[in-house]
């Protein structure tokens, strides 16, 4: 069934994630905790999305950090937990220390997870997993993680024998954004009858790519 809190998300197939800019990191460089609205096509707030973590891993361990991402609705509730322990980079070979995060809605109740496959430097690709570890879809990123010279880079969605499903999308947020913060804008689209666990476990991709390819070190 679906889980309590994501029974809009039956209802879609796009949402949008906007990173909220800190004014005193963007004044100090002192790295504050990622906070980010989840938005409709119409520009409708969602869901709310709070990082949690420690404020020592923030400055000295940059993305790779250990974090909990609290997803949080309109009524105040939190209805999604994303955990990410502390990780290398996407370019690491051993298999405990890649990147990975495991997607719980409600809070303790784990629907889905996401890991990072082999050691490519050059074309990352995750795995979206169910409860049972089984794969389920794949995630491709481009060139180095980021796209060589993309303003505006893909991460097409996968079935597991190659057929586009979805997209992520890191969307260009104007000059003087992308210079000064690392503030990010991203779009997610997904079928609309895809499973909404795995909805759900899509989203936390997002804000896995969005820590490791675009959080400033």
């Amino acid at each position: 069934g679906c889980p309590p809190g994501l029974e809009y998300m039956m209802q879609i197939d796009q949402l949008l994630v906007h990173q909220k800019v800190e004014l005193l990191e963007l004044l100090t460089g002192w790295e504050q905790a990622n906070k980010y609205v989840v938005k409709n096509t119409l520009g409708q707030q969602v869901y709310f999305a709070a990082e949690v973590s420690e404020c020592c891993q923030r400055q000295c361990c940059g993305p790779n950090r250990s974090f909990r991402m609290s997803i949080i609705d309109n009524a105040g509730k939190e209805v999604m937990s994303m955990n990410r322990p502390l990780r290398c980079g996407f370019n690491c070979c051993c298999e405990n220390w890649r990147p990975y995060m495991e997607v719980e809605s409600p809070p303790g109740n784990i629907i889905g997870y996401i890991k990072s496959e082999g050691c490519a430097c050059i074309h990352p690709t995750f795995l979206i997993m169910d409860a049972s570890q089984q794969p389920v879809l794949r995630i491709h990123a481009p060139c180095c993680g980021v796209g060589c010279c993309e303003c505006s880079p893909k991460y097409p969605v996968r079935s597991l024998d190659g057929q586009d499903v979805g997209l992520i999308q890191k969307q260009w947020s104007g000059l003087t954004k992308e210079m000064f913060t690392d503030a990010d804008n991203f779009g997610i689209s997904f079928p609309m009858d895809l499973d909404v666990k795995i909805k759900g476990v899509m989203l936390g991709a997002l804000f896995l790519i969005d820590f490791m390819f675009f959080e400033k070190s």
